[in-house]
């Protein structure tokens, strides 16, 4: 019987309860057919004209990454502002504190009633985009962005991955960029890798513990295209924690 080769292991995991919001380290992520459970439940939007956040397109929006969110045990929406408590989202408390951070009128808004309490009657958004059901990123690929950009910082954040694996450098590549249609297990978890992720301005925006840094979007349209990490679909759901093996299958 062949030996099934180890790629790596996971070394990081994150859900996004609120898109464009800070995500949320997850030590275990259930992962269904549709993604990550409890990932992007919730939109920002600008109460003035109902537009939803879109911190890569429009500078009033840059603050919005550093807004912490998270499920609470019950999963419910807990938002937190820089160096401020948690608050239960939405409500009339967080929309004041999320105005005040952003010096506008701004609400959290579910994409769907399923997401919040029978209490909450407010409106609803709609989602900018459909997501791909798992965004995956290897240390590979931000070990030859940091070699291609070494004054810069390019940690996972700006990158907003729900799998992070952490394997050796490849030189001179990107590796999963060229795993498009091949298959993983990562655990029990099994995807389809369907396309690269083509990035945008969100990449380059400052967040805690690193500074805005155009050369970091520049270096990936320049060496790989737009892209960084890659999008797969859902073979079989499973749940993955931290130090789980991923191999080809």
């Amino acid at each position: 019987m062949p030996r099934v080769e180890e790629i790596g292991r996971v070394s990081g995991l994150w859900r996004y309860p609120a898109s464009s919001l800070g995500g949320e380290p997850m030590g275990i992520l259930d992962i269904g057919l549709s993604g990550a459970y409890g990932d992007r439940l919730f939109g920002l939007v600008e109460v003035a004209t109902d537009e939803i956040a879109r911190p890569d397109g429009d500078r009033k929006w840059h603050k919005v990454p550093r807004i912490k969110a998270r499920l609470s045990p019950d999963g419910l929406l807990e938002i937190a502002m820089p160096e401020s408590g948690w608050l239960s989202a939405p409500s009339g408390e967080s929309d004041e504190a999320v105005s005040d951070y952003l010096g506008f009128r701004a609400s959290i808004r579910p994409f769907d009633r399923k997401s919040v309490s029978d209490a909450y009657a407010g409106p609803l958004t709609a989602e900018r985009y459909r997501k791909a059901p798992v965004h995956l990123l290897t240390t590979a690929s931000m070990a030859r962005l940091k070699a291609l950009c070494p004054e810069g910082a390019p940690d996972a954040r700006r990158f907003r991955p729900s799998i992070v694996v952490d394997m050796p450098e490849v030189e001179g590549s990107f590796p999963e960029t060229e795993w498009i249609g091949r298959r993983l297990a990562i655990g029990d978890l099994e995807l389809t890798i369907s396309e690269p992720c083509r990035r945008c301005g969100f990449t380059i925006i400052a967040q805690d513990g690193f500074d805005n840094d155009p050369n970091i979007l520049r270096n990936l349209v320049r060496h790989n295209a737009h892209n960084m990490g890659v999008y797969c679909t859902v073979d079989r759901p499973a749940l993955v924690s931290l130090g789980a093996p991923m191999r080809f299958l």
